[in-house]
């Protein structure tokens, strides 16, 4: 059975559509997987940087946080050392009224002990007055003795030896008084003198209190 050439044509025609159909499938599926391909190494791409740009968003925002901290931190250090120079000022000034206080008192004392100096000053000028004047009188009377009883040179001469023994006992008094006020000075200046340690060592217990307290401020500020 012979074929017209119209279906022939229309077979080849069918045919060439299929070979065209068959290469443009080919070639489309391979563009197809390009772009698919190229379409996710370009989401990877942008994947890579969104995950990338959160890293810097979450270490920006740590950062901030960190710098907050640290912020609030420097802010009490401040607060803590502007209190402990509140209480250096406030030791300053229970120094300075302590030292006023001191040297009121030693002033007081010297006053008290110059009072004193001048009126045992007044004292033995007065005793020594005295003493000159019971001297020229009793001076006076032996002479004026001497001259009415010549005869009783024996008997004065029992009363100058009365009155030597009682001169030397006098003398042994005043010196007995010498030495205690010479010891009572003695016993004053050792007072002074311990005082003067019990000062020295308060100084001392000062000094050091304070070194105390600079050296444990000093490890505070090097660990804090």
């Amino acid at each position: 059975m012979s074929r017209s050439p119209q279906t022939e044509d229309a077979l080849l025609e069918q045919k060439i559509a299929a070979v065209v159909h068959q290469i443009l499938q080919r070639e489309g599926d391979q563009i197809f997987g390009e772009k698919i391909a190229a379409f996710v190494q370009e989401n990877e791409r942008r994947a890579r940087e969104l995950a990338l740009m959160e890293r810097v968003v979450r270490v920006e925002e740590e950062l901030r946080a960190l710098r907050e901290i640290q912020i609030a931190h420097f802010n009490a250090a401040e607060k803590r050392f502007e209190a402990i120079e509140k209480r250096f000022e406030a030791m300053d000034k229970r120094f300075e009224a302590l030292q006023r206080e001191m040297t009121a008192r030693f002033e007081a004392m010297d006053k008290r002990f110059e009072a004193l100096q001048r009126e045992m000053t007044a004292r033995f000028e007065a005793m020594d007055k005295r003493f000159e004047a019971l001297q020229r009188e009793m001076t006076a009377r032996f002479e004026a003795v001497d001259k009415r009883f010549v005869a009783m040179d024996e008997r004065f001469v029992a009363m100058d030896r009365r009155f030597e023994a009682l001169q030397r006992e006098m003398t042994a008094r005043f010196e007995a008084q010498q030495g205690e006020i010479a010891a009572r000075f003695e016993a004053m200046d050792r007072r002074f003198e311990a005082m003067e340690r019990r000062f020295r060592f308060q100084e001392w217990m000062i000094g050091g209190g304070v070194t105390l307290i600079v050296g444990l401020l000093t490890v505070l500020k090097i660990f804090s």
